[in-house]
């Protein structure tokens, strides 16, 4: 084991010190003279949420399977930490080798979430890495920053030198050679950043130069110099089956987030929301093959110790061999007493048939996201879910022995009313009134049901139908929770009912980051230097201090979030070429503002321009509306 970077008295001192000794189980250790490249992974955030990430697992084995590559972990130190690291100018270190992450070739970092901006800060600058990538020389890593927040790398660009757009499994192989290459043949820092701006997927912020209109919004971004592309196209893996999955997921020493097997089953989403970015720039939806899920999972519980497995999907229901692989998983699991875990699946019958196999013992909460109160506004956000179905959902789940249910929905969605807000209450109340209806008294555990309905304030993200909407201020915000919690203290079965609702500050913060452009990395600085980090977590939110920031560099959030868009804006983004059309967008957004839905996929394709990757749902042959299941065919009657 290599000499650890922190003294056993500052251990001693922190809260959870395993989360910075490294040598976990399934760690890949390497020898340094074998080996040309260095990368340091990054997630920054704390450890037990960068842990619980499947793609830095996923690139972790990637890199690592390269014999001239070795590919460390960082994390974000916990405040404790931090605050000991800049009294004693400790550096911040890699986990496997406890080397400071100044001497690696690359610093890459995954960015799932705007409101880790300041803790992207805190890592460069505990790794004494010059903030602004302009300032860097050719004796700092490469900072690369890639995840679904690159699809608006604006707000963060003047922080990173280049951003990889899209899946990671292919071109980081082509990019590593290329700065063998260039390293071989002496060139500057800036001389490899010229090559990477010509591999697909790479944007390299440096080289486009951005131009403003009188109204602040965004004249033309165009490249710098020849042979840059104007348009960057993002990546994508078609063969799911084919590519790196790990079967050595590193097991940490402490309890994570996502404690367990994560097994991928597919990417991307069939069902066309319109406020999910997700299902947006992952399309087209891509299946792993059922037979290599099947190997994965027994070789990586074999090689984990692990005691569940969670299948991931946008949209679990909709695998088509979800049936054959629940099977297998239940066979294989049954004796080892492994439990199974089912996210992200419908309400429908098909789906709590499959619960009630892999729950059989004990019936934990079920969670549904109806996300809107009322069916005009379902309609208007594409969520393809009727009353009638939820409710008879509810009766399925109950009659199965479930007595606990979550219900998510948003507010602030575009075109929403009292009356929709009110709606919440009302779901929420007769779904309480079906268990009753339902579940006999001899039969209710506990005597009644318990309804926890959650609600989060509706963000426009890139690269949505949504794009183009205004966003509530954060007293509109509050007033909207206000009127939720009245409506159910207002229900018959109020008691059986638990509400909470998320931050609104936050979520506004969150909505200027999102849409921002280039401006806002000044205002990022200098929340940053005025003590600004872990900014997701609640108790280390500063608002007042996030105002002050946006005030000092002139900026006006507003800007940001609550002006609507032009049709003919261009956004910030719009150099992102993710497959799905920027025209296919703005026809879904004139949808939504018409009330009128679109079938999903596979019931209809509706042009969204994701077939140019030449493969995925796009070429299936389509079928009828009868048939639109949410897994195969053979599946297709069980959807209600």
């Amino acid at each position: 084991m290599n000499k650890l970077a922190l003294k056993d008295e500052i251990l001693l001192q922190i809260e959870k010190p395993a989360r910075y000794i490294g040598n976990e189980v399934n760690a890949v250790i390497k020898q340094k003279d074998k080996i040309d490249i260095r990368i340091a992974m990054c997630f920054p955030d704390v450890y037990e949420i960068g842990m619980s990430h499947l793609g830095i697992q996923i690139l972790y084995d990637m890199f690592n399977r390269f014999e001239d590559v070795w590919c460390e972990r960082v994390y974000s130190p916990w405040v404790d930490l931090d605050k000991i690291m800049r009294e004693e100018n400790i550096p911040l270190f890699a986990l496997e080798s406890q080397e400071p992450i100044v001497n690696m070739d690359f610093l890459a970092m995954t960015i799932q979430y705007e409101m880790c901006y300041t803790n992207i800060l805190q890592v460069l600058d505990l790794s004494h890495i010059p903030l602004r990538a302009a300032e860097r020389g050719r004796e700092h890593p490469i900072v690369i920053g890639g995840g679904p927040c690159v699809y608006n790398p604006e707000p963060i660009a003047a922080f990173f030198d280049i951003f990889y757009i899209g899946e990671g499994e292919t071109r980081y192989r082509e990019l590593l050679d290329a700065y063998k290459e260039s390293r071989r043949l002496g060139e500057s820092r800036i001389g490899f950043l010229r090559r990477a701006a010509k591999i697909p997927g790479m944007y390299v912020p440096m080289f486009y130069h951005v131009t403003y209109q009188e109204d602040g919004t965004i004249q033309n971004m165009e490249p710098t110099e020849e042979g840059i592309p104007k348009e960057v196209v993002k990546e994508v893996e078609m063969d799911l089956s084919g590519t790196y999955y790990p079967r050595k997921p590193v097991v940490p020493f402490i309890k994570v987030t996502q404690d367990r097997v994560v097994l991928e089953i597919q990417r991307g989403c069939m069902r066309g929301c319109r406020f999910c970015q997700a299902g947006q720039i992952y399309r087209p939806v891509r299946e792993r093959d059922v037979d290599m899920l099947k190997q994965c999972a027994v070789e990586m519980l074999n090689n984990t110790g692990h005691e569940e497995i969670s299948l991931s999907s946008l949209s679990s229901s909709d695998y088509s061999e979800l049936p054959e692989l629940i099977d297998f998983l239940i066979q294989e699991c049954a004796e080892k007493k492994i439990n199974i875990s089912l996210p992200s699946l419908r309400i429908d019958a098909f789906s709590l048939d499959v619960m009630s196999k892999v729950q059989d013992v004990k019936k934990s909460s079920l969670t549904f996201a109806p996300e809107a109160g009322s069916q005009r506004l379902r309609d208007v956000i594409n969520k393809g879910l009727t009353e009638e179905v939820i409710l008879k959902g509810s009766a399925l789940a109950f009659e199965g022995g479930w007595t606990r249910v979550k219900l998510y929905f948003m507010l602030g969605l575009p075109t929403e009313t009292e009356t929709d807000i009110r709606g919440i209450g009302d779901l929420a109340n007769k779904i309480a009134a079906v268990f009753f209806e339902t579940v006999p008294k001899e039969k209710r555990v506990n005597g009644k049901v318990q309804i926890v309905v959650s609600t989060s304030f509706f963000i426009p993200k890139p690269f949505t139908p949504f794009q183009w909407a205004s966003m509530c201020t954060k007293d509109e915000f509050l007033e909207k929770a206000y009127v939720t919690r009245a409506s159910i203290k207002g229900q018959l079965n109020q008691k059986s009912i638990k509400y909470n609702w998320h931050e609104a500050d936050i979520s506004v913060l969150e909505g200027a980051f999102a849409r921002g452009d280039r401006k806002i990395a000044d205002v990022i600085e200098r929340a940053y230097k005025k003590g600004c980090i872990f900014d997701a977590w609640s108790e280390y939110f500063h608002n007042d201090i996030w105002m002050e920031a946006f005030e000092e560099c002139g900026i006006c959030i507003d800007f940001y979030t609550t002006r609507k868009r032009r049709p003919d804006e261009r956004f910030p983004w719009d150099f992102i070429n993710c497959g799905v059309t920027k025209g296919f967008l703005q026809k879904e957004w004139e949808k939504a503002m018409e009330e009128a839905v679109s079938p999903n996929c596979r019931i209809q394709c509706q042009n969204c321009g994701a077939n140019r990757f030449g493969g995925g749902i796009c070429f299936e042959k389509q079928k009828k509306p009868a048939e639109g299941c949410p897994a195969a065919v053979k599946n297709a009657g069980k959807e209600l």
